[in-house]
């Protein structure tokens, strides 16, 4: 069973930066794919990142592009998603998702930024 555990949300001033990891496990082979979600009080769930395991490939958001970076750590199964000059509307439960078979989301992490 494929498993993604996310981590490292919190609250935070605007501007400031966090780091969410998310860790993975169950996965029989290492071409997979991890993206990161968000979703806002009232708003849709949307992409934020993904980032790939074959080649290392990544996707933005134009919203987070040149702030948000991904990164993976593949020794630790774990992906992580940089967050700087956070802004206010960075404001979300942050999820990490892969398909494996099935659509597998983590449980999600809060992120809040304060004015």
């Amino acid at each position: 069973e494929v498993q993604l555990v996310e981590s490292g949300g919190g609250l935070v001033q605007a501007g400031g930066s966090l780091r969410l990891s998310c860790a993975a496990s169950g996965f029989t082979r290492d071409d997979y794919t991890i993206g990161w979600f968000r979703q806002a009080p009232g708003k849709a769930r949307e992409a934020v990142a993904c980032i790939s395991s074959s080649d290392g490939s990544t996707y933005y958001a134009d919203s987070v592009k040149g702030r948000f970076t991904i990164s993976r750590d593949n020794a630790k199964n774990t992906v992580y998603l940089q967050m700087n000059s956070l802004k206010p509307e960075d404001t979300a439960v942050y999820y990490c998702y892969t398909y494996w078979g099935r659509d597998v989301w983590g449980q999600g992490t809060q992120v809040t930024v304060s004015s």
